[in-house]
């Protein structure tokens, strides 16, 4: 399969239509039951026509079930040439929403931004962005045989315009929360909320999924397991503008996000959380995400935080499950950090299929207390804002806090005014005649008589009297291409141009050839010295500007880990690449034919204090497709092997080959064992007629031969490949063609 063509995809861009827009939900498989290899599968969607499996899908056929949720992965590189590639590796693992985040503050931008270069200060939102990414999902979601859902935000005072824009160029999903503006950019609360009407009438219009944004407290309070009420209530006012503007209820999501993380006790404060807003929000669609405020610099921690919270979309509900990369907290969501928090989701999600089905949320005690208790609070904060006269007026009073549980205030609301703010004065009454010849428009529309009469009818539309507007007639959007000649993409793709043609690599996280590799170290120090020990560790082996990424404590004492990114300006030619030609192994018929022709017998067993026994096992035993299914005499010696008792039982029973496996790799004691094995065949005399062979996780064909063997098999090894092997080398001992 090829690269994507990011040249290809930037071309004719003035011409490209996106051929659907709206939102587009996971099929239920028919019958809602989906049959995935030997399981059957209660929470599941539509399987894809390609895609990369987890890991240990090997085991069960390289199945690949998709969870019903819609799963996200959110890309943020900055460079959205870049962005396409990693959008293509996401849905192969099964992200069917992408979101890309704006390095730059989009919210911040007061008008379009067309012909902004991409560089300013991360990625502002333009055309041409929008377009490219559109075009590329199309020929992704042609790969993967599922509709890709692109999504932004419609924010700060250019809110409207975007919205159009969105819907303009193909844009499936968008966060859209007035209250987002006032509270968290000062964005004046007047222009918020009617821009807001505006922007979500026209998203409507395309059916683009809303998510709103009031996880934002719990993402940023000071102690967010106390502001639960406070987040419904904004839940509350968004979900019922959003219906008030023309939005159909599934097509509004509020975003969920638990309130805390371990250590704290997080599934007893956070579940409650999550099932009273089930419940008070009935009908509209949930959005499901971590808590970005806990997550630091460790993606240990941040993965098991993920789990848990991906628990509580199973025990309550999700119909979007928000993946956040393990390295947010470092602020380098990195290619291969997307692909694992969207494998995190579909493993965890897949694990618990059907959990409800076996356990169930007990309400007779804490867990109905607490949600009770929650609503109750809830309501009461939305009674006290009808009777102070208002969402803003209470925004002017600091009703929305940081660290008190309703009704408790600490004097740490946040507080803006109505007269102030980022377009405070610029709200003014419609006259009596106002008309525009727009469509998807909110609010009074003083329209001709006879076009009323004709929309009434469904034969027209308000933007006939222009001609058609953008919305219905795409040929009168006009396109702006970047007007930087330094700073564009076409530059970007040039500086490294020869570098793709000739097919070289260099490692990447990021940015194509970035450069970036990352080196982990234990150093029996303490973390202030370990970090600057680390650092000129990293000099020394030649990463250029290196620096630390995450620093962990094991013990004060002890010793402390170290991660540590730098660049490399190494290029690799894989044409210059010696690569061990890969046999495929031969077909059980050949296998069965020689072994019948020619009996064979072999000896297995661990060596020396090595006590791992299944390796050995899936390669000898009948049960796992192993060695004795081809009629093999294998005589299995067990763990912990003395290397002398292999060679003497080979001896005692005339084996043609020796079987050893050898896990444990302490003070390469594999390869010590290895050597063994093949000097004392040597010192007995029977190394010429015997083939050895060892196996392991960590042991490779080079260091198995280095070692005096004829062969090593590492992790993922089967019988029919060591059979294989066996046969072959008869053949060629017999001077036949392998």
């Amino acid at each position: 399969m090829e690269k994507l063509d990011v040249g290809a995809i930037l071309q004719d861009l003035d011409d490209y239509r996106p051929r659907r827009h709206g939102w587009h939900w996971r099929k239920e498989p028919p019958g809602g039951v989906l049959m995935a290899g030997p399981f059957a599968y209660l929470e599941a969607s539509e399987p894809l026509e390609r895609s990369v499996p987890l890991p240990a899908a090997k085991y069960f056929g390289n199945i690949d079930p998709q969870p019903d949720a819609v799963i996200t992965t959110e890309i943020a590189s900055g460079r959205f040439e870049d962005d396409l590639r990693r959008m293509r590796m996401a849905a192969w693992h099964g992200a069917d929403h992408i979101m890309v985040i704006r390095t730059a503050g989009q919210s911040h931008f007061d008008g379009l931004i067309d012909g902004t270069p991409e560089g300013v200060g991360g990625v502002p939102i333009t055309r041409k962005q929008l377009r490219a990414t559109r075009k590329a999902l199309d020929l992704i979601e042609d790969e993967v045989g599922r509709p890709i859902n692109f999504h932004s935000y419609v924010s700060g005072v250019a809110g409207p315009e975007v919205a159009v824009l969105f819907a303009e160029e193909g844009v499936n999903g968008a966060h859209q929360d007035p209250q987002y503006n006032v509270l968290y950019r000062n964005i004046n609360m007047l222009r918020s909320f009617v821009d807001a009407a505006e922007a979500k009438s026209v998203m409507a219009s395309r059916k683009m999924l809303q998510i709103d944004g009031a996880h934002n407290a719990n993402a940023t309070a000071r102690e967010a397991w106390k502001v639960m009420p406070e987040l419904m209530v904004q839940h509350a006012i968004n979900a019922l503008y959003s219906v008030k503007a023309g939005m159909d209820q599934d097509f509004i999501a509020l975003s969920t996000v638990p309130p805390t993380a371990p250590p704290a006790p997080s599934m007893r404060l956070d579940l409650p959380y999550a099932v009273a807003m089930r419940q008070l929000f009935r009908g509209y669609r949930f959005r499901a995400q971590m808590n970005t405020r806990y997550i630091e610099s460790d993606t240990r921690e941040a993965t098991v935080t993920h789990v848990l919270d991906l628990l509580i979309s199973r025990l309550t509900s999700a119909d979007v499950q928000s993946t956040i990369t393990p390295d947010e907290g470092r602020n380098i969501p990195w290619h291969y950090n997307n692909i694992a928090a969207v494998d995190t989701a579909k493993q965890a999600m897949d694990g618990m299929d059907g959990l409800t089905e076996m356990v169930g949320l007990k309400f007779d005690g804490p867990l109905g207390n607490t949600v009770r208790d929650l609503k109750e609070r809830a309501t009461l904060f939305m009674e006290e804002i009808l009777d102070i006269g208002g969402y803003f007026r209470a925004v002017e009073e600091g009703f929305f806090v940081d660290s008190g549980f309703y009704p408790e205030r600490k004097g740490d609301g946040i507080v803006r005014s109505m007269t102030a703010g980022v377009g405070a004065g610029s709200i003014v009454p419609r006259d009596s005649d106002y008309m525009a010849p727009v469509c998807e428009h909110f609010g009074d529309n003083r329209l001709p008589a006879d076009l009323t009469e004709k929309i009434d009818l469904g034969e027209g539309r308000p933007c006939d009297l222009i001609g058609g507007c953008t919305l219905h007639n795409p040929s009168k959007i006009p396109f702006v291409d970047e007007l930087d000649e330094r700073d564009n993409v076409h530059v970007r793709l040039d500086e490294h141009r020869d570098h793709r043609e000739q097919g070289l690599l260099r490692p990447e996280v990021q940015w194509y050839a970035d450069g970036v590799v990352t080196l982990t170290l234990f150093l029996p120090a303490k973390p202030e010295v370990a970090e600057y020990a680390a650092l000129e560790y990293a000099k020394k082996l030649g990463l250029r500007d290196p620096l630390v990424l995450h620093r962990g404590l094991m013990h004060p004492a002890e010793g402390s880990v170290i991660e540590v990114k730098g660049f490399v300006d190494i290029d690799i030619d894989p044409r210059e690449l010696v690569i061990p030609e890969k046999q495929e192994p031969l077909s059980d018929d050949e296998i069965r034919a020689e072994f019948e022709a020619r009996p064979l017998s072999v000896v297995a067993a661990t060596l020396g204090e090595d006590e791992h026994s299944v390796g050995m096992r899936e390669i000898i035993d009948i049960k796992h497709g192993g060695l004795e299914k081809y009629g093999v005499a294998v005589h299995y010696l067990g763990t912990s092997v003395p290397v002398e008792t292999v060679v003497d039982a080979a001896i005692e029973a005339d084996s043609e080959a020796i079987l050893a496996s050898t896990i444990i790799t302490h003070s390469d004691i594999h390869r010590v064992n290895m050597r063994r094995l093949n000097d004392l065949c040597v010192e007995k005399g029977i190394r010429d007629r015997v083939i050895l062979i060892a196996g392991g996780t960590q042991v490779t064909d080079e260091t198995a031969r280095e070692c005096g063997l004829d062969a090593g098999f590492g992790r993922g090894t089967k019988g029919h490949d060591v059979a294989s092997f066996i046969v072959r080398r008869r053949r060629q001992d017999r001077g036949e063609t392998p």
